[in-house]
């Protein structure tokens, strides 16, 4: 499900997934596909981790990845579930053949 709120979405970020639900800046951004499937990629992730473990390794994998680069930016672009999503967001039909934990493959 679709929300549109500016105020949960965080300051430089057009979207944001806390599942089940997909929170988007602006009313327009809803039919922007490839921003729409990146969300949707996090979706699945936070389900095959069970939702709470998902958020945990998020937190730690930032922490560790800003510890290493001193940048905010770069180190959530290098989160592994951000690289999953960014790599695959313009597949549209990504997700009917995306293999179990596939974020593994890009710690």
């Amino acid at each position: 499900m679709i929300f549109i709120s500016k105020h949960i979405v965080p300051r430089g970020y057009t979207g944001i997934t806390i599942w089940p639900f997909v929170f988007l800046k602006s009313k327009f951004l809803k039919e922007n596909q490839v921003l729409i499937n990146h969300e949707r990629i996090h979706l699945k992730q936070q389900l095959e981790l069970l939702v709470i473990p998902f958020y945990l390794i998020y937190g730690v994998e930032f922490l560790v990845k800003l510890i290493k680069y001193k940048n905010w930016h770069k180190a959530y672009k290098n989160i592994s579930f951000e690289k999953e999503a960014y790599c695959n967001e313009f597949d549209l039909e990504y997700l009917k053949h995306r293999p179990f934990w596939y974020f593994l493959k890009y710690l």
